[in-house]
């Protein structure tokens, strides 16, 4: 970056003398759209870029000090070992200075630095970011969302106009990319989608609004704005700037994580974050907003991307890089938009017969949704994924409802295009017939796959499980032997046989379609 295309004040802030405390040499300078960040060492400061977008207004410095304190209270709530403080710079003469006495010029946010080998993305492009990592971060998110507000306000910010005022805004600004790292038709039928599916889709956006799931979320969720630090997951640097872009449906903030795993090759990652989020909240209708969003996050990150190109201060080599990025956030975005052909899996087997570990690594291959029999029901139950179930929660008639709420989100998810994965003992004809009987009709692809192993491994499999939602136990063993009924003739041609106490992974390769 060359020096004389910076503020005065910025090159101020690359020397060490400007600040009262020490710092590591040389300070390091990061520039967004909207913002310089210098990296000090212990701390970082943030400014933002005297910049108005229309979707964000940094022009004044009352506005830049608005959003410096909003910026620092809202994320609190994901990284409040992160944010400290909101500071004045002031000017004497020539001379800028962190706090003063004279006349504020501008305001600076005072945060904790981390390494930035900490961030996600970080992590990912060193191949260190593992289902582990992914995993957790599903459940933080879940919980970050559960305690987020909402209100009639926000729930207003749902409505499909107000919804669709983000997409249309980023059409018109990104329409003088045509041409360069975005292409007419990639334009046209990205749009149009968007435009089809708030036509079509107007019960789905109001099921979203009653049913709570509009929020002050975070806004912006991919790897870059996440940190794995002193072993806690920290979301941070959230939307402050504009509550469109910040009371928004929670699938809104999911989508920004999975297409940023997506878009750097891991769909396998990001099919376990999807995965364990939707179990913990138990938001699998969610799903069908999904690929909306899916495509609005990897367009924005285009169009943010494309900003760059505008930006006098921006270096040429940072340009290209810039271009090449955008192209590819354009094109998935208008991958996300494309018809895909759904699937039915069902699990079958006893407790321990290894269903969930085989539905998981094929979910992984697949990017398919995993619905756990164990989850629904408990969520059916009203009773955390963690708590064992009470004998009120095995019931017949808590069995019977809670097949009937698989198979219906089965069919939904698949009409949606998503391959989806039935976990569950399925022992029972009329329950696999039931839902064959419903991919028939459907025309809905649909196999079956029975996971089998010697009952002592059973046995030793149930009583060494931890950790995980099932509470099946190995007492249990001998009533699902006999009451377990065999597959049917008509059954038998869905039917794959795998052996789980063999590897698994040759054997999947009979069943992925």
């Amino acid at each position: 970056m060359t020096e004389v295309t910076l503020p005065a004040l910025i090159k101020q802030m690359l020397q060490p003398g400007f600040y009262p405390h020490k710092v590591t040499e040389p300070i390091e300078l990061i520039q967004t759209h909207i913002s310089y960040v210098l990296l000090t060492g212990d701390y970082t400061y943030k400014l933002k870029k005297p910049v108005n977008f229309g979707f964000l207004d940094f022009s004044t410095l009352e506005k830049r000090q608005h959003f410096c304190q909003e910026e620092l209270r809202l994320n609190q709530r994901g990284a409040g070992e992160l944010y400290l403080e909101v500071l004045p710079i002031t000017l004497a003469g020539e001379q800028y200075q962190l706090g003063g006495t004279t006349e504020t010029v501008e305001y600076v946010l005072k945060m904790r630095q981390f390494p930035q080998d900490s961030l996600l993305s970080s992590l990912f492009e060193q191949g260190k970011l593992n289902e582990t990592h992914l995993d957790d971060l599903g459940q933080v998110v879940a919980q970050y969302h559960a305690q987020a507000q909402t209100n009639d306000y926000i729930r207003g910010f749902g409505e499909v106009p107000n919804v669709r005022a983000a997409f249309d805004e980023n059409y018109q600004q990104t329409e003088k990319y045509i041409g360069g790292p975005q292409t007419q038709v990639q334009f046209r039928e990205t749009k149009e989608y968007t435009d089809k599916f708030f036509a079509e889709r107007s019960e789905l956006f109001a099921s979203r609004i009653h049913n709570d799931y509009i929020r002050e979320c975070h806004g912006d969720l991919h790897l870059k704005n996440i940190a794995l630090w002193h072993d806690k997951i920290l979301l941070f640097d959230c939307i402050e700037f504009n509550e469109l872009f910040r009371f928004v449906d929670v699938m809104y903030d999911v989508a920004f994580t999975v297409m940023d795993l997506e878009v750097g090759g891991r769909k396998d990652l990001g099919n376990v974050f999807l995965n364990t989020y939707i179990e913990q909240t138990g938001d699998w209708e969610g799903l069908q907003v999904l690929p909306l969003y899916l495509s609005r996050q990897a367009y924005v990150r285009a169009k943010v991307t494309s900003f760059l190109l505008d930006d006098a201060s921006v270096p040429a080599k940072v340009k290209e890089q810039a271009t090449k990025t955008a192209t590819d956030y354009y094109k998935q975005a208008w991958e996300y938009t494309k018809p895909k052909q759904g699937q039915l899996i069902m699990m079958s087997g006893l407790s321990g017969s290894g269903k969930s570990t085989t539905a998981r690594l094929l979910a992984r291959q697949l990017g398919a949704i995993h619905l756990r029999s164990d989850a629904v029901r408990k969520h059916l139950g009203g009773i955390p994924l963690w708590e064992k179930g009470g004998d009120n929660l095995y019931t017949p008639e808590m069995t019977q409802k809670t097949y009937t709420r698989l198979l219906s989100l089965g069919i939904i998810l698949t009409n949606q295009g998503f391959s989806v994965i039935l976990d569950a003992k399925y022992d029972k004809q009329h329950l696999r017939q039931e839902a064959i009987a419903q991919a028939t009709k459907q025309q809905i692809p649909l196999q079956i796959i029975q996971c089998t192993a010697p009952l002592e491994v059973l046995q030793e499999r149930l009583n060494n499980r931890t950790g995980d939602i099932a509470d099946a136990t190995a007492d249990l063993l001998d009533s699902q032997l006999k009451q377990a009924e065999p597959f049917t003739e008509a059954e038998q041609s869905y039917v794959k046989i795998l052996d789980t106490t063999q590897p698994q992974q040759a054997q999947l390769k009979a069943v992925v379609f």
